[in-house]
C-alpha cells in the first residue's frame, strides 16, 4: 500500500463529543489526548515518517472560556511530560516539533514540560512528530513574508524554495494527507497552506476522542486509491 510520508491532522469535537455525552467541555479534550496516544502508536506501527498534530489555534488560547483554556494547558503539560519519557518515543527515536506562536501564549509550566519532551528527543531523526500549537497557518504565513522582507532579497530571489526555508516546517516534507475528524468537512485558519497545496483531504464524521487505530487505517487505504495526478 502507498503510504502517505507526512499527515496532518486537525482534531475536531473534542467539546462536542463531550456535550453530547452530558460531559463538562474539559472531558473531550482529555479523552482527544488518549486519542492522540493511540493515533500516535498506530502511525508509528504503520510506517508513518511524519505526523503532524493541531494541538490549538490562536483563537482557541485566547477566545475560549479561560477555565477550559487553563484546563487544556493542564492537559498539555500533562501529555508533554508523559511523552518525554515515553518508551515509544524512545524506542522508535521520535523526534518531537513544536511549531507556533506557543511561547507568546502558553504558561510557564506548559512551556517547560514541552521544552523537556523536545530536549529529550532533540538527536532523534527516524520519525518526525509535530505539534501545531497556538498555531494558525495565517500567521505563519505572515511570520514568514517578514522574515524575507526583513533581509530584502531582489524579487528573483524569492522562490518556492526560499519561502519554504522561512516556514516553520522548512524540515519537514510537504504534506500528503490532512485528516479532519469531526464531520465539518472544511479547513481552518489557512492550515498548513504552503505544505499542504497537493494535500489529499480526508474527512471523517467522527468525533476526534472516538477516531480509532482502524479509522486511520480507512483514512491510509483512502489515500492508496487515490490517484495524485499533481496537475499532471
Amino acid at each position: 500500500m502507498s503510504l502517505p510520508a507526512h499527515i496532518a491532522i486537525i482534531p475536531d469535537g473534542n467539546r462536542r463529543w463531550a456535550k453530547a455525552k452530558g460531559l463538562p467541555t474539559f472531558m473531550g479534550h482529555r479523552a482527544g489526548a488518549k486519542t492522540t496516544e493511540k493515533i500516535l502508536t498506530a502511525a508509528l506501527e504503520a510506517g508513518i515518517k511524519n505526523l503532524t498534530f493541531w494541538g490549538a489555534s490562536i483563537n482557541n488560547v485566547t477566545k475560549r472560556d479561560n477555565k477550559e483554556v487553563q484546563f487544556l494547558f493542564k492537559i498539555f503539560t500533562a501529555y508533554f511530560k508523559k511523552i518525554a519519557k515515553a518508551k515509544l518515543v524512545h524506542q522508535n527515536k521520535v523526534h518531537i516539533n513544536a511549531f507556533g506562536e506557543w511561547e507568546d501564549y502558553f504558561p510557564s509550566e506548559t512551556k517547560a514540560a514541552l521544552k523537556t519532551a523536545l530536549d529529550a528527543t532533540k538527536n532523534y531523526h527516524n520519525f518526525e512528530l509535530t505539534f501545531l500549537l497556538a498555531y494558525n497557518g495565517t500567521a505563519e504565513m505572515v511570520r514568514a513574508i517578514q522574515n524575507i522582507a526583513a533581509i530584502k532579497p531582489a524579487p528573483s530571489e524569492i522562490t518556492e524554495k526560499s519561502i519554504k526555508q522561512h516556514l516553520y516546517t522548512k524540515n519537514l516534507p510537504p504534506v500528503d494527507l490532512i485528516i479532519r475528524t469531526g464531520n465539518d468537512p472544511h479547513l481552518s485558519t489557512g492550515f498548513m497552506m504552503w505544505d499542504a497545496a497537493e494535500a489529499e483531504l480526508f474527512f471523517s464524521p467522527k468525533m476526534y476522542p472516538d477516531f480509532s487505530p482502524l479509522d486511520l487505517e480507512k483514512a491510509l487505504q483512502f489515500y492508496a486509491q487515490t490517484e495524485r495526478r499533481l496537475g499532471k
